[in-house]
């Protein structure tokens, strides 16, 4: 009881000495001078080509002193860093320019270059990238190069970006999962109608194979299932009437051997004689055109017939899709026993309210978005077209159907139903953000506005309608601002982590 008495004050103490330590800390802290320059603030500087974004941080720039560029290199295409590449930076003030040229980056996506400035005045930053493939080039305009130290280190501080909610998240952080942002758009946006279609397949992709005569089925093998892969002209299943009463193959094919025999004969017996004279040409003619007939029903049966059973063929390559007969059941003539399809080309069917009939003429586009996987396709992306929409409803089904054909490039199943987000024409425009931009939290929702490609505020906005892939928003953004379109939950976790230093980043 003594030792764990003991441990209680030891644990109390150390609190105590660890809540008096932050105090101290947190009053040194306040009580630092209010414009003291222990602390040079970094000019934070960024700029946009069609290939790159780049972000600098340099040391405020000023007349015969060398500045520290610290400038980052994001490929737009996939928000990743640049690895390989030459790089020239420029810094031009009226006449006088300088620069420096590295080879490669000092560590993935980052170049350090120290540049000194010859004249006071405006200038701007030039950075020529050349990669395997071309030469980019990136400007940040409206720098400012200043005589006196003092005066430079002034602006930097009043230049410093700050915001009471926002995240740091370093260009090393974002490089490292998948994000991405974007420019808020203004763009055209129709009504947008949501329905649950279902995926079935096209007539013209889909094949009903039949028994050719009556007899029992007999599938090759027990692998005769739905969903397994055939090729063109493979045999399916064959039909042996070799036990039936009726309609017995092994009997019709010994009658058509036997009528082609005789007619053969019969025509070879006669063309002897026609060489004489004794046949006419007429009736040479009837005997040929009996054997003729007799030969092509004899190979029809001989080409599909084998040890008193018929071969069923594949008419297309694809999949079987249904088995309607059990192995060694009966299967009369033109009964159906297989289904199969080619899963190419499919249709998907919706059925809306007749208070969208109106609209139906107007259908721009689709978005079809899987139940599963949330995974989303336009209309566009399976070079998709509307088929046909209902002009009439009736009390039994009071819906319109609206069919669309797609390509199956996605891997749909036919007879499972996706989500659909149909799109009219548009009748104005309105600024959009991707749907992955939107974060929800407590029933509000947000976005997070980059103030720096490193440091983004969380703006609450209020939302429109959705296509499935953008999302209206009719207040909280402009179109000239950028959003996180890709990651912005790693954001909002990243603001969660702790308290906000303007000054956190990156370690030089």
């Amino acid at each position: 009881m003594k030792k764990i008495k003991y441990y209680r004050i030891k644990i109390t103490y150390l609190i105590s000495a660890l809540f008096f330590a932050i105090t101290v800390m947190s009053c040194n802290r306040h009580s630092e001078p209010e414009h003291g320059h222990d602390h040079v603030d970094n000019l934070q500087l960024t700029s946009y080509g069609d290939d790159f974004e780049l972000y600098v941080e340099a040391t405020p720039f000023v007349a015969g002193q060398e500045s520290e560029i610290l400038a980052h290199f994001t490929r737009l295409d996939n928000f990743k860093p640049l690895r390989e590449g030459r790089v020239t930076a420029n810094l031009v003030a009226g006449t006088d320019t300088v620069e420096q040229t590295l080879e490669s980056p000092t560590r993935p996506g980052v170049f350090k270059f120290t540049l000194k400035p010859g004249k006071k005045g405006d200038a701007k930053l030039v950075f020529h990238v050349k990669t395997s493939d071309k030469i980019s080039q990136l400007t940040v305009e409206g720098i400012t190069v200043f005589a006196d130290e003092h005066d430079a280190v002034h602006a930097a501080e009043e230049a410093v970006i700050t915001s009471s909610n926002s995240a740091v998240f370093t260009k090393e952080q974002s490089w490292k999962v998948d994000f991405a942002t974007e420019q808020v758009r203004r763009e055209p946006f129709g009504q947008v109608i949501r329905a649950i279609g279902q995926i079935q397949p096209s007539p013209g992709d889909e094949r009903i194979v039949t028994a050719k005569t009556g007899g029992i089925v007999l599938f090759p093998g027990d692998n005769v299932v739905e969903g397994k892969a055939i090729g063109a002209g493979q045999t399916l299943f064959a039909i042996d009437g070799s036990s039936m009463a009726d309609n017995n193959l092994s009997v019709r094919f010994s009658e058509a051997q036997n009528e082609y025999n005789r007619a053969k004969a019969e025509y070879d017996r006669k063309a002897e004689l026609a060489k004489e004279k004794i046949v006419s040409q007429s009736e040479l003619l009837r005997v040929k055109t009996e054997m003729d007939n007799a030969r092509v029903n004899f190979n029809n049966l001989q080409k599909n017939f084998s040890a008193g059973k018929q071969s069923v063929n594949s008419p297309i390559g694809g999949f079987i899709t249904g088995v309607l007969v059990r192995n060694g059941e009966y299967a009369a003539a033109g009964q159906p026993v297989l289904k199969v399809s080619q899963n190419k080309d499919l249709f998907v069917k919706a059925e809306l309210r007749p208070k969208y009939f109106e609209k139906l003429n107007q259908i721009s586009t689709v978005t079809f978005r899987l139940l599963e996987n949330k995974a989303t396709y336009t209309l566009e992306e399976l070079n998709g077209r509307i088929v046909s929409f209902g002009k009439s409803a009736d009390i039994a089904n009071p819906l319109l159907p609206v069919v669309f054909q797609i390509d199956n490039r996605a891997g749909f199943l036919p007879g499972s139903f996706i989500e659909m987000f149909i799109k009219t024409q548009a009748q104005g425009e309105v600024l959009t953000v991707a749907n992955e931009a939107i974060v929800e939290e407590m029933g509000n929702y947000f976005v997070y506005v980059q103030l720096t490609p490193e440091l983004f505020e969380k703006r609450p906005v209020k939302r429109g309608q959705t296509d499935g892939l953008r999302t209206e928003i009719t207040a909280g953004v402009s179109e000239v601002e950028r959003v996180v379109s890709k990651g912005a939950i790693l954001v909002k976790l990243a603001q969660a982590a702790g308290a906000i230093d303007v000054h956190s980043g990156h370690v030089h």
